[in-house]
C-alpha cells in the first residue's frame, strides 16, 4: 500500500504532464482559428473594402 505522500507526488507529476498537453491543444486551436481568419479575409477582403468605400463615399456626399 502506498503512502499518502507517494500518491500525492504521483498525482502532481501526472497533473504537470496534462498541463503541457493542454497548452499544446490551446495553441493548435489558436493556430486553426488564425488560419481560418486569414482564409476568410483573403476571400472576402475586396468585398469588405468595397463596402467601406461605398459607405465612406456615401457619407462624404
Amino acid at each position: 500500500m502506498e503512502t499518502f505522500t507517494t500518491a500525492w507526488l504521483r498525482l502532481r507529476e501526472h497533473a504537470r504532464a496534462d498541463d503541457g498537453q493542454g497548452m499544446v491543444e490551446y495553441a493548435l486551436i489558436l493556430v486553426l482559428i488564425a488560419v481560418v481568419v486569414v482564409i476568410v479575409l483573403q476571400l472576402l477582403g475586396k468585398q469588405v473594402g468595397n463596402a467601406f468605400s461605398n459607405v465612406s463615399s456615401g457619407l462624404s456626399t
